[in-house]
């Protein structure tokens, strides 16, 4: 029996209905947005310094260069804020991704309520793409199996290849493509600012060639000028000599290029060396040659970082988006401190708050900028970088927080070459680029209601009329560990906070920026009121945006571990054939017993590394050379070794480490190995200090050791040549950290009520 025909049931007699895909408004352009790493207000060659940077200079030339722009002094915190255009604290960024401190102001991420610019783009159709460093993620999520909701795919981007954390080593990155890590690459001459230029452009072009009508938001967020300071040979040997005559003649001539290029008013003045920073001619032939050596790869590093961006802009060009790209490139904070008075060769020891000192660093000096190091420049020179400023990242004088910006859009700013000095802050970017596009931030995202963007949109400045428009901000509260300022109508109160000491006590100096734009006159004393005044401001800024309670704890944030079934684990399996494990998922080891087990097989020959922890800056590694089973400590860069004192076996064997700890950061390794279900066999012992908090500036390998090696006793990747089943890790619960955190979190929380 045939089906009678209904009307209206073909397709043919229907017409056909899609949703519009989402798009920009007509105009909107591309938009990239370059992120440098701990480089100063000077670093540039078009902010002042004599350090070649001729492809960013080119950008300044085609666009504008603002000298009154600011960031927090920290970069997961700046990041924050560029990304939501609100302040760090109100979307929860108090101090580094690094740590969750169970306060709403220091979780560690950015707040759900805190849409980013690349999810409002997204959401617009835009092509989103995030290359480099991320950092805005708690560490604790950054493993294999995340969860991944606060990295950048869930953050408002299509693609990512990057770094989870706050730095990396340059030759041999722990990247991580789009939600899952691969392994660190290590071939000779690979340099990771060159391979994510190499992605970005690659990115750009396939989604100019499959949806050229499509706009693209690119975020490129480079591991340069971070530590350590790595770059390719030829840019390393370029700069010998260059700063021999030292840091206080440096200084003066970047400053007198600084008021030739009107980077800084007329009548600004060169402030005085930093507390601790000593005169150039005071200094020994040892510390000249270590200090210049630092310094040349600093200068190294940031050129080699210039090429690359010359790389993406020569791009756009050739590919004719130049012209309707807007390209925002600045810095997260002033240059880096952490190297302390004479510079670092590991960090590592920074972390442990340890001290390295010249004598222990000249024998390196021909290493610094390599592979095997983990380099920082000392005070000396990172107040170079901050020409004319005091202080530096961290702290909340303009040295920590006034930074380079530059914006570049041929068809939207008709003053190329312009500079503005109308003060603005990173949470200004995001409601520029917004702006810009021509649209607002949703109130509501993915069904959660938005804050208010708190930013100020900078797009009046990019007219040439704009040139002389007053400040459309006008207020601005700091915190960062501890260290206060705001800034109002020109007036600045700001406070350096020493760790420990009640913040009642701290002593608050007050500037007039208009007039002194480095902070060297106090006028407190004839302006008592004015004082208070932004004291009192400050407070109620605080209020409004978070900012309590207030905390100055730093590195010591990094060994707090939250409550839960991982950090309480005493047993961890990793199997052979993983992936690179990143540093911050690999086994708490630390101030505790523990035992490593290798299960394998072996036979006449096998050699290799059976678990490495690690790099060259410090960890640990197990490992079979020449038939004898090995176990090395790395303290800080100082190998403690023991090797078995007989053959491994061969067949099935259970061989390892079993650390007893005897004291607070010390106690006994001994190796151990066993045939079959026979007796362990003990091989012989060490006693070894271990490091009080952070293990490691590298991940972990299972059956190799990819990167720089924790050892120096053979070449990496020193695969394992048996059959490796599994790597097991036994924790032992000895140690009262856990304990000691949760106290230290209770009496803050009481303190600051």
């Amino acid at each position: 029996m045939r089906d009678r025909e209904r009307p209206g049931t073909t397709a043919a007699e229907l017409s056909p209905h899609w949703e519009p895909s989402p798009a920009p408004p007509d105009g909107a352009p591309n938009v990239v947005v370059i992120v440098l790493d701990d480089t100063g207000f000077a670093h540039l060659g078009c902010y002042g310094s004599d350090i070649d940077t001729p492809n960013i200079d080119r950008l300044a030339a085609g666009g504008l260069r603002y000298t009154n722009f600011h960031t927090t002094a920290l970069c997961s915190p700046t990041r924050a804020c560029l990304l939501s255009g609100r302040n760090h604290h109100s979307v929860g960024m108090r101090f580094l991704s690094n740590v969750d401190t169970g306060f709403s102001n220091c979780r560690g991420v950015i707040a759900p309520s805190a849409a980013t610019f690349a999810e409002v783009l997204s959401n617009l159709g835009y092509a989103t793409l995030a290359l480099g460093k991320w950092h805005l993620a708690n560490l604790a999520d950054c493993g294999p199996a995340g969860p991944f909701d606060h990295w950048p795919l869930r953050r408002g981007f299509d693609r990512f290849y990057g770094f989870l954390g706050g730095a990396t080593d340059q030759f041999s990155p722990e990247l991580v493509i789009d939600n899952h890590p691969v392994d660190p690459p290590s071939t000779p001459g690979y340099h990771l600012s060159e391979d994510l230029v190499d992605q970005a452009i690659a990115m750009i072009a396939a989604q100019q060639a499959t949806a050229p009508s499509r706009r693209f938001l690119t975020y490129l967020a480079f591991g340069a000028t971070h530590s350590p300071h790595q770059a390719p040979q030829a840019y390393l040997d370029k700069y010998r000599g260059r700063y021999d005559d030292g840091w206080d003649v440096t200084r003066a001539r970047w400053f007198e290029r600084q008021l030739e290029m009107g980077t800084v008013p007329a009548e600004a003045e060169l402030s005085p060396r930093n507390p601790g920073v000593q005169a150039w001619n005071e200094l020994d032939d040892d510390q000249r040659l270590l200090y210049c050596r630092m310094q040349e790869t600093f200068a190294a590093f940031l050129d080699h970082t210039d090429d690359q961006t010359g790389r993406l802009v020569d791009y756009l060009e050739e590919s004719d988006l130049l012209d309707d790209t807007l390209i925002v490139l600045l810095s997260d904070n002033g240059a880096s401190q952490e190297g302390g008075r004479h510079g670092l060769t590991n960090e590592n020891i920074f972390f442990n708050r340890q001290r390295l000192s010249v004598a222990d660093m000249v024998p390196q000096v021909d290493e610094i900028g390599g592979p095997n190091l983990y380099n920082n420049y000392p005070w000396g020179w990172a107040q170079a970088g901050n020409t004319p400023l005091r202080f530096y990242k961290q702290n909340t004088y303009e040295g920590g927080i006034r930074d380079p910006l530059i914006v570049h859009w041929p068809a939207g700013i008709d003053d190329a070459g312009g500079i503005r000095d109308q003060y603005h802050h990173v949470i200004d970017v995001m409601p520029t680029i917004l702006d810009v596009v021509g649209v607002e931030a949703p109130q509501v995202h993915k069904g959660v209601p938005q804050q208010r963007v708190e930013g100020i949109s900078m797009l009046p400045t990019f007219a040439a009329a704009g040139a002389d428009a007053p400040s459309s901000r006008t207020t601005q509260y700091y915190e960062m560990l501890g260290h206060r300022a705001m800034y109002h109508d020109g007036w600045k109160a700001v406070t350096l906070h020493r760790q420990g000491t009640p913040f009642s006590e701290d002593e608050w100096a007050l500037y007039d920026t208009r007039s002194d734009f480095a902070e060297i006159h106090d006028p407190s004393e004839t302006h008592p009121d004015k004082l208070r005044e932004l004291i009192e401001l400050w407070w109620h800024e605080a209020g409004t945006y978070n900012v309590l309670p207030l905390d100055d704890r730093g590195v010591e944030l990094f060994v707090l571990r939250q409550p839960g079934p991982e950090s309480s684990a005493t047993r961890l399996r990793y199997p052979a054939g993983m992936p690179h494990l990143e540093r911050f998922k690999c086994p708490d080891v630390r101030n505790r017993s523990f035992e490593i087990a290798a299960s394998a097989e072996t036979a006449t020959g096998t050699d290799g590394v059976l678990v490495a922890y690690g790099s060259r800056t410090g960890g640990l590694v197990l490992w079979i050379a020449d038939g004898l089973l090995c176990f090395e400590y790395n303290y800080l860069g100082r190998p403690n070794a023991v090797q078995a004192s007989e053959p491994v076996p061969l067949g099935d064997v259970e061989l390892g480490v079993r650390y007893t700890k005897t004291a607070e950061h010390a106690g006994t390794a001994t190796l151990w190995q066993r045939a079959g279900d026979g007796p362990v066999q003990e091989l012989g012992s060490v006693d070894l200090e271990t490091m009080p908090y952070r293990q490691s500036l590298y991940g972990m390998d299972i059956g190799r050791d990819l990167g720089p090696t924790v050892s120096a006793a053979y070449v990496g990747p020193n695969e394992f040549q048996g059959t490796l089943l599994h790597v097991e890790f036994r924790l032992e619960n000895d140690r009262d950290d856990l304990r000691a955190a949760a106290a230290v979190e209770a009496e803050n929380a009481l303190v600051d009520q």
